[in-house]
């Protein structure tokens, strides 16, 4: 019964629907015209606008007419009652299609509690009241009708919403629409033959994208139906085959998950990421040319939620937070809930605390529409006000469609076991395509044998399919489109130049800290920042990290590339050392300098400041990031282990999508590389537990979701993601380049530490990031002769600092330190090519500042033997539950034997 309704629910055509008479409204609008004046109310630092943000232009404000506000007064009680019927009708409305529960009288609205009566025929006048397709009737009329609108099959929930304007106007279309709306019976026809054939349809209404996102219930009747996915493709994945191209890299997944994810709602953020992508690559919405934003609502989201799933996780909170917010709106959802009235097996009234399923949307006040999943057509109504109200206010709204569901939560499952009661009515009544065919034949809009026709042709066609399948051989449809030109990495670690001509990287340096004359740029900013960048720049040595970051994510810019950084504190910084924006002192107007380097740039920076979430946040940039190789996406966890209130993102999506869902495509939908970034801290605090897990990444747990090979075959770029440690901007410059520069896209994880972004060691010079530069795997170690080593020590990331540090003080010349920067993959051309040159070598130590459970040591030691050939000797602390001692004095003591300790072997 799932499928039965989801068939129905994008059936919309163009349909009549009627204008109202009322004069609510200062003007009158014509439905499904996207929106050029609504937008949502934004306070934000800029009022001219940055990249990824346009204010909407304002508009006067919302009145109701006088002559509406003289009636209501007028006529106080009968509005009061009105009014109740909009807030309280959908708690007693007909959209149970099982009822197997009856609804308790409301008091609120009972006539006699407002002195009225329903018996009441006098005339009075209604303009202003309610939607009435006349001006005058009588209290008994009124009553009826909001009866039958707000009580009946289908009803809405609008009285939360936050402006006065969306609450009359969504009042007036929906009322009109219970009165003038009807389908002809071409269309009675079109939709009962979907019903009858599994399929879906959509009219545009000014739409030139729709991103749908959905859990795996029903995914295949989406693919066949709406997205035209071959069901000969289908019965081959049902078979066991092959659903790629043998020259096409790909594992797949069960055929349910196509598309997708069986992880409730972790798609919502993703679909919703991937529209703000679409507007990107359109230039609509806020990122329309000028200052000005135009309407984005020509792509439209379309997020298919279980109503379990809806109430109970918390992603679907997380993304409906983001709805609004600068850098992150979309121009509206529209949201489906297919309301099973089940979670697997547990019933509504144990599945969540509140009234309905949906009403965690009230956090945005957005509207609801709850519709009786037995009325195909009222579904189309639903649906179709749902989409005007988006296009009129590029807002989100819901439309609860309340079923059922006809068979156990799988093929093995027995639903009576549990829901005995709700199971004999569901397994005693018609389903809803045949019983909305019995109607249509009873109206006369259709024969018994048109329905057998219909029935016959579908079932014709799905054997033509299933005889094709032996013969049938894959289509490999990525790298199409914008794609175009990229391939699948190849087995080999491929090296790219990605540096940069000195006077460019001059131009870019300079630039990066420009600000309008006019502009109150803060005293220490100018001081610390702009003319300490300015001189080491023009000096080209002693660069830092952040100055690195700017050259590089400017240089990518001046080539064209879009990038967009996101996370908590981006903007300035989690540690104030990036200050990509910067805000005026006395207007409070943002500044992105890297977006005004040269008068016809065409690529731009995009900072993100985002809410305080993981999961949907980084779903959300993961959806940016599928839809066109030409943005280099980041996203900054504020603190490394952040990453965990995040990880069914990197688990479901960022380190298995491309396997998984690669061939997945459909000319509507596309899955591509990911090319997120991800920047993660890793630093271990003396005695503080709870704040080193804060700020500890947990390289482990990236390098165990590899797929590196630790024996045999050497890592190629086909790895499944990269993990690198670099300890020096040259080469966090180089890797941020490398994302876009390459031919292929692939994640990145980039472990971050706080105290190199100002280490005065971990410095760089522009000529190590000029052209024939590029990132390396390995750094070795020239400051001492390779004859006279006798022990190489090797280590990653940041504590080689605190090694080298050691090392000077012991006046030690006969002990390398070679650090790995890149983890994965794993670089054994590069470390076997170091090893050979210190032929006097006898101990090969790791050294590494985490618990010897954590950190790199687990995924290191396996392939030096494996792969190498040599035997590792770790030194450093033992394994430990938490990232670090509570007790001072035992972490002081670990801190000095990590660092000492190896140099005395």
């Amino acid at each position: 019964m799932v499928l039965q309704h989801r068939q129905i629910i994008k059936t919309i055509s163009s349909l009549h629907i009627g204008q109202s008479s009322s004069n609510v409204f200062r003007k009158q609008k014509q439905p499904f015209v996207p929106a050029t004046t609504k937008h949502v109310s934004r306070s934000y630092h800029s009022k001219q606008g940055v990249y990824g943000y346009k204010p909407f232009p304002k508009e006067e404000p919302f009145k109701v007419s006088q002559q509406a506000v003289d009636n209501r007064i007028k006529q106080s009680n009968l509005y009061r009652m009105i009014t109740a019927y909009r807030e309280h009708g959908h708690k007693v409305a007909l959209t149970d299609p099982l009822a197997t529960v009856q609804s308790d009288p409301m008091p609120e609205l009972d006539p006699s509690r407002y002195g009225l009566s329903s018996s009441d025929d006098s005339i009075i006048q209604l303009d202003g009241l309610v939607g009435l397709e006349k001006s005058k009737g009588s209290v008994q009329e009124v009553i009826e009708f909001l009866k039958k609108a707000y009580c009946g099959p289908i009803s809405v929930e609008f009285q939360h919403m936050s402006t006065e304007e969306e609450k009359e106007w969504f009042a007036q279309k929906f009322e009109n629409m219970q009165q003038m709306w009807y389908l002809t019976p071409d269309k009675k026809r079109t939709l009962g033959k979907e019903l009858l054939k599994s399929q879906m349809n959509y009219s545009k209404c000014g739409i030139s994208d729709i991103v749908i996102g959905m859990p795996h219930r029903g995914r295949l009747n989406l693919l066949t139906g709406l997205l035209n996915f071959p069901a000969v493709a289908m019965f081959q994945k049902i078979r066991g085959m092959p659903e790629f191209p043998e020259t096409v890299s790909g594992v797949g997944d069960v055929l349910s998950h196509s598309l997708s994810t069986s992880s409730p709602q972790a798609v919502s953020p993703v679909t919703v990421g991937k529209a703000r992508g679409k507007q990107q690559s359109l230039k609509v919405g806020d990122y329309s040319p000028g200052t000005e934003a135009h309407p984005g609502s020509s792509v439209l989201p379309v997020q298919v939620h279980g109503d379990a799933s809806f109430s109970g996780q918390g992603i679907i909170m997380e993304t409906l937070a983001l709805a609004n917010v600068p850098h992150f709106h979309v121009c509206g959802s529209i949201h489906l809930i297919v309301n099973n009235q089940l979670g697997f097996t547990t019933p509504s009234d144990r599945g969540r605390s509140s009234l309905h399923c949906s009403d965690v949307v009230k956090i945005i006040a957005a509207p609801v529409i709850h519709v009786n999943g037995d009325h195909p057509e009222e579904i189309v109504k639903a649906t179709q006000l749902a989409l005007a109200y988006r296009q009129e206010f590029c807002k989100d709204i819901i439309i609860d469609l309340v079923c059922f569901r006809r068979w156990g939560h799988n093929e093995l499952d027995d639903p009576t076991f549990t829901n005995p009661a709700m199971y004999q009515v569901i397994h005693s009544r018609h389903s809803v395509p045949d019983g909305y065919a019995q109607r249509l034949v009873d109206e006369g809009v259709w024969t018994r044998e048109d329905v057998k026709q219909i029935l016959d042709e579908h079932s014709s066609s799905l054997n033509e399919n299933l005889k094709q399948v032996d013969s049938y051989k894959p289509i490999a449809k990525h790298l199409k489109r914008q794609w175009t030109g990229l391939v699948q990495p190849s087995s080999s670690v491929t090296s790219w130049d990605t540096g940069v001509p000195v006077d460019l990287l001059k131009f870019v340096g300079a630039k990066s800290v420009q600000v309008p004359d006019d502009f109150n740029l803060h005293p220490t900013l100018q001081k610390s920042f702009v003319l300490d960048r300015l001189q080491k720049v023009e000096e080209g040595t002693n660069l830092n990290w952040a100055t690195a970051e700017a050259l590089a994510i400017g240089s990518l810019l001046y080539q064209g590339f879009n990038v967009r950084i996101s996370g908590q504190d981006v903007g300035r910084g989690t540690f104030s050392q990036r200050h990509g924006m910067l805000i005026d002192q006395k207007t409070n107007e943002m500044y992105v300098p890297l977006n005004h380097m040269v008068t016809d740039q065409q690529g731009f920076y995009e900072v993100c400041n985002s809410i305080l979430s993981e999961e949907a946040v980084l779903g959300f940039e993961y959806g940016m990031s599928i839809e066109s190789p030409n943005n280099l996406i980041l996203w900054e966890a504020q603190f490394g282990d952040f990453f965990n209130g995040a990880q069914i993102i990197f688990d479901t999506f960022i380190s298995s999508g491309e396997n998984r869902l690669l061939d997945r495509r459909v000319e509507t939908t596309r899955i591509n590389f990911c090319h997120l970034e991800c920047f993660l801290q890793n630093r271990l605090l003396d005695r503080e537990v709870e704040t080193t897990s804060l700020f500890f990444c947990h390289l482990e747990c990236f390098l165990q979701m590899s797929d590196s090979n630790e024996s045999g075959i050497t890592d190629g770029d086909n790895i499944n993601w990269q993990v690198v440690n670099p300890t020096t901007p040259a080469q966090y410059f180089h890797l941020l380049r490398r994302q876009v520069i390459r031919n292929f896209r692939k994640p990145l994880i980039i472990a971050s530490p706080k105290i190199l972004l100002r280490h005065p060691a971990a410095v760089s010079s522009l000529s190590e990031m000029t052209p024939g530069k590029t990132f390396l795997p390995v750094l070795g170690d020239f400051s001492v002769q390779p004859s006279d080593v006798h022990c190489i020590i090797f280590c990653s990331g940041k504590h080689f600092y605190a090694l080298q540090k050691h090392r000077e003080s012991l006046s030690k010349k006969d002990i390398a330190i070679i650090r790995i920067e890149s983890l994965c993959p794993f670089p054994t051309n590069e470390i076997s090519a170091q090893l050979q040159k210190y032929p006097n070598a006898k101990n090969f130590i790791w050294s590494q500042e985490e618990h010897q459970n954590m950190g790199a040591w687990s995924f290191i030691q396996p392939r030096f033997r494996n792969m190498l050939g040599y035997d590792l000797k770790y030194v450093g602390r033992g394994p430990l539950g938490t990232p670090a001692v509570g007790i001072g004095r035992i972490h002081q003591q670990e801190a000095k034997d990590i660092v000492e300790k190896p140099f005395e072997n």
